[in-house]
């Protein structure tokens, strides 16, 4: 799901810079800095699931995660995708410096919500529902960031309906694996590790 340089207009690469900017500065407002290994293995996981590709046609997605980093670290998230991101664009090419704002917000926006929407229901719920909350979570990151992925597309040029309507929907596999994972790593937080399902430092 990472945009390539080149692609997008002047326009919506200054809306997504300033969108990462800002939310990382708030993030860094909001991070409790004894927790900040846990935001890099965070960093480190999102790092690594990108690079996991899928094979789907003659083209492939990859797995992100970003709902897993949200659950557990609420507005820190952005902060550990940002440097994600980075460290593939510099290293693999994947992406770009341009667009690093454009696609930290794809899919950190998407994070940040999954917190709000389903933190608490991980947490609360008894463990089935916890459970199915996770997979829940996984699942709607990824649609959320590749329907902000297709309206970053749109708004450089409506030509890219088609290719935007492709993007959405080749991410569907993606969602129901992302949310059998995220579901799972939910369901084994609670049982040996539930603490970390409380992310207190990360409120908004």
């Amino acid at each position: 799901m990472h945009i390539s340089e080149g692609v997008l207009s002047a326009p919506v690469l200054a809306i997504g810079g300033a969108v990462a900017v800002g939310g990382a500065a708030y993030a860094l407002k909001k991070l409790d800095y004894d927790r900040v290994p846990q935001v890099g293995i965070l960093a480190a996981t999102f790092f690594v699931a990108s690079l996991i590709h899928v094979p789907l046609g003659p083209t492939s997605v990859h797995l992100m995660l970003n709902g897993l980093c949200g659950l557990l670290l609420g507005w820190t998230a952005l902060l550990a995708i940002l440097v994600a991101l980075l460290l593939q664009a510099v290293f693999f090419q994947f992406g770009g410096l341009t667009t690093l704002g454009v696609n930290t917000a794809i899919m950190a926006l998407p994070a940040v919500a999954c917190y709000y929407l389903f933190a608490r229901l991980t947490r609360g719920a008894n463990l089935p529902l916890a459970t199915i909350a996770g997979g829940a979570c996984g699942a709607t990151a990824v649609f959320f960031s590749s329907i902000l992925m297709a309206a970053s597309l749109m708004g450089t040029d409506e030509g890219f309906l088609a290719t935007a309507v492709v993007a959405v929907g080749a991410h569907l596999p993606v969602m129901a694996i992302e949310a059998v994972i995220t579901g799972s790593i939910v369901a084994f937080l609670r049982r040996v590790r539930p603490q970390m399902l409380e992310a207190p430092y990360a409120k908004g």
